[in-house]
């Protein structure tokens, strides 16, 4: 098969859909591996690299999408993008549709069979393609946080860990997944007074062995949130419903709780965001204030560490790419239920349950399209 990789164009984003070690890997199972010219230099691949791992560079992404079959992205693709997706190829990659119902509309009019990576399950009822993500996003909110906190940025100026004799920041995370233990993990590492909210027990119970006591587990609900937004400096917001909007957890009314130059990071921006006054933001410009509460939510975090990024996706990524090119997309999914339950377009049909709500559509399951 001929698998393309273009340069991805939303802003500053520095990632890459495929590694050297990926295309070398490719090309070893017989496969064309085509890489825009380019594409690797944010991460820092240069395309010498690719070529050196049998990979074949094309001029410009018209090359790419006119030849590859399959399509393997790391962001969305964007409004250029879209117009050379085609029937009967496959694009496999984020896409983070409910939100987005101009993707959604034009992904469907192209007629081509997109699979997302945040949609893609495994054995344990994980995502398996959107938790090395999560986890460089986790680690990164209370390293950007305290970045907004500080008085420069419009931040109240507090230090995430104190010193002695003045008290630490306090941190509330909301959401003990994968994002929210990551976050909880380097916010505690800082010194930081940390309290995580989540509505499985058994995850509070998770966290409270492993943090040793270090943080604050707290059963979630809108009245926790609203008792503990005065005394906190900042929030983390990190909750996932796979493959749909994200819900919204704190109002635009409650930011009045909270102290002045306060900071919000909206790791779930991707999906909608978690608080009612997220948009989405850039790594360019990406911090905006509302009612004296200062918001960060840039929607490709992991763009802002593209090496480590991308060295952790495409190690995600990698079987999922051969098994696609190795068996053609209908057997791969034929063949493993998990792949399965990221297809989300084929050939101008909706084939995701979450974002046929969020945006009322009609839809159709994966698996009427596997006898075909």
């Amino acid at each position: 098969m001929k698998i393309g990789c273009p340069t991805e164009i939303k802003s500053q984003e520095f990632r890459v859909g495929m590694t050297p070690e990926a295309a070398q890997e490719a090309v070893a199972h017989g496969h064309d591996v085509l890489i825009q010219t380019g594409a690797g230099v944010g991460s820092g691949f240069a395309d010498e690299d690719y070529s050196a791992a049998g990979a074949r560079i094309l001029p410009d992404a018209a090359s790419v999408f006119a030849e590859a079959e399959m399509i393997v992205k790391v962001k969305e693709p964007q409004a250029d993008e879209r117009a050379m997706l085609r029937k009967g190829q496959v694009l496999f990659t984020y896409l983070h549709l409910a939100p987005d119902p101009d993707q959604t509309r034009e992904l469907l009019a192209s007629g081509v069979t997109a699979i997302a990576y945040e949609t893609v399950t495994d054995t344990r009822g994980g995502l398996p393609l959107l938790a090395p993500m999560s986890e460089v996003a986790g680690r990164l909110a209370p390293q950007v946080g305290a970045w907004t906190l500080q008085k420069a940025n419009g931040g109240s100026g507090v230090l995430l860990g104190g010193v002695p004799g003045v008290r630490p920041a306090n941190v509330l995370v909301v959401g003990g997944g994968v994002v929210g233990t990551a976050a909880a993990r380097v916010a505690v590492g800082m010194g930081a007074n940390v309290t995580v909210l989540d509505r499985s027990v058994a995850r509070l119970s998770y966290l409270d062995d492993v943090f040793m006591g270090r943080l604050t587990t707290q059963y979630a609900t809108e009245g926790a949130i609203t008792e503990l937004l005065p005394g906190t400096d900042m929030v983390i917001g990190a909750v996932l419903v796979p493959g749909a909007a994200a819900p919204k957890l704190v109002s635009r009314a409650q930011l009045a709780l909270m102290k002045p130059g306060s900071a919000l990071v909206d790791v779930a921006i991707d999906q909608g965001g978690c608080f009612e006054t997220s948009r989405a933001t850039t790594h360019q410009d990406p911090i905006y204030e509302v009612d004296g509460i200062m918001h960060y939510c840039v929607a490709n975090m992991p763009g802002a560490v593209a090496r480590t990024s991308t060295r952790a996706l495409g190690n995600a990524t990698l079987p999922f790419v051969l098994a696609l090119a190795g068996k053609g997309w209908r057997q791969a999914l034929r063949d493993d239920a998990h792949l399965r339950a990221g297809l989300a377009t084929h050939e101008g049909a909706l084939t995701s349950g979450p974002v046929a709500q969020a945006q009322g559509l009609d839809w159709v399951r994966a698996d009427s399209f596997l006898d075909a």
